[in-house]
């Protein structure tokens, strides 16, 4: 696995781990922005694995649905959370009213882990201890 790919698995790992932090300290619209900055590592660590990058989220959104969602190389559902997640970010992040309740943060940090688990499987890569790889 290249280094910059397995770096931005970790990535990925330690924003989950950011976001339940968040969660648990009553911070239920930072913890989903950063249970969607897991996905968006996970996606760019995929397709950094096929050399490519991308300087915007839409870039990586678009590219991932091409090259893992169309293909069925990782299931459509992926790419629709990503997403859905960035969406909610966008108004956590921007919004002066709370989005995301503690059940809508829970639900993407889940989100978050199966992308990433889902993403180590398809790179040949497993999960110990909280998401660091065998190689």
């Amino acid at each position: 696995m290249k280094e910059e790919t397995r770096k931005l698995l970790d990535k990925a790992q330690q924003s989950i781990e950011a976001a339940k932090s968040l969660l648990d300290g009553g911070y239920a619209d930072f913890a989903g922005a950063r249970a969607y900055y897991a996905m968006f590592y996970t996606a760019e660590a995929l397709l950094c694995s096929k050399g490519l990058k991308f300087r915007k989220h839409g870039g990586v959104h678009a590219a991932f649905g091409e090259h893992f969602a169309k293909t069925g190389l990782l299931e459509a559902k992926f790419h629709r959370w990503l997403l859905e997640a960035f969406g909610k970010r966008i108004k956590g992040d921007y919004g002066v009213d709370d989005v995301l309740v503690r059940g809508d943060a829970e639900a993407l940090i889940h989100q978050a882990e199966e992308f990433v688990v889902a993403a180590r499987n398809l790179l040949g890569t497993a999960t110990r201890n909280g998401g660091a790889a065998k190689e």
